[in-house]
């Protein structure tokens, strides 16, 4: 089996997709304009999709309140450093930027709704 998407109730859809697509490289595939705004958003690869809904029924996690580890969205970057910059200016917050001895180099921010975005540049890539 494969992944086919990851889902998060969120509470401007289309704001936030918007954002993504502008600043993240990220592109719709597919979308709703009326509730519960869904947006499917493929990754530069168009292998990885999340879908980005607001269904007032359910919760809308506060993201701003949880801890980066529990939940984040991770993108490969070829210069973290220059990324975070542009996403700052874009409107996210900078969390934390580590530097590791084999090379790799991991910023945490989060979005302008709060949810935790990462920016990986690996000594030895995962994928």
């Amino acid at each position: 089996m494969r992944i086919e998407h990851f889902a998060i109730n969120v509470g401007d859809p289309i704001k936030m997709a918007a954002w993504y697509v502008t600043n993240l490289g990220m592109s719709v595939a597919r979308k709703l304009d009326e509730p519960p705004y869904m947006h499917f958003l493929t990754d530069s690869s168009g292998s990885v999709m999340i879908e980005i809904y607001n269904n007032p029924k359910d919760e809308v996690p506060n993201y701003a309140e949880m801890k980066p580890q529990l939940l984040h969205l991770a993108f490969i970057s070829k210069d973290p450093s220059a990324d975070q910059a542009k996403l700052v200016a874009a409107g996210a917050t900078l969390l934390n930027e580590t530097h590791f001895e084999d090379g790799s180099h991991l910023a945490m921010l989060r979005d302008p709704w709060g949810l935790a975005i990462q920016l990986c540049k690996r000594g030895t890539a995962l994928l």
